[in-house]
């Protein structure tokens, strides 16, 4: 019933998911002002990938017409499938984490000081920082949970677009 419900209306199922979005990103500022947990690099990635997904599904639930709709949730199921690739390596890294743990530079140091080519991977390395489990909600990390978010997110966004049109 839940996912008649869900599908039935692939604008409202969007709009719900940008509106998810969006709650995500405002307790992850929460965390980050009021309970003074700083974001690492991949935290910083995810947060990137949260704001895309957010703006893609907000995009595609405007418009009435299906070829909008299937655009703009196609580049929302990419970054939400990045996000989650983000997420389930910076799990892997709490669960693994490296013998020697550094501090390394924060992202706006790699950002500002290497071209894409060589941060990508720098970011996607990890650090002690991105190692550290710094809060948890029901035995599962923040990168545990954002992962199970993407993958939510993927899920839906890949059943609206292969379903058929009514």
């Amino acid at each position: 019933m839940f996912m008649q419900w869900i599908f039935a209306a692939p604008r409202r199922s969007l709009a719900l998911m940008s509106a998810a979005c969006v709650a995500m990103l405002a307790f992850g500022l929460y965390l980050q002002h009021a309970v003074g947990l700083d974001p690492c690099p991949m935290c910083i990635v995810q947060r990137y990938a949260l704001v895309g997904v957010a703006i893609t599904t907000g995009l595609a639930s405007l418009r009435p017409q299906k070829t909008w709709q299937k655009i703009w949730a196609a580049l929302a199921l990419l970054l939400a499938g990045f996000g989650a690739f983000t997420a389930a390596r910076q799990s892997w890294l709490q669960w693994n984490p490296p013998e020697f743990s550094t501090c390394g530079r924060d992202f706006y140091g790699i950002v500002e000081n290497y071209s894409f080519s060589r941060a990508l991977p720098m970011l996607f390395r990890g650090s002690g920082d991105c190692s550290a489990v710094d809060w948890t909600f029901l035995g599962g990390s923040i990168a545990n949970w954002s992962f199970l978010w993407f993958g939510a997110f993927a899920i839906v966004l890949a059943v609206l677009l292969v379903r058929p049109s009514r």
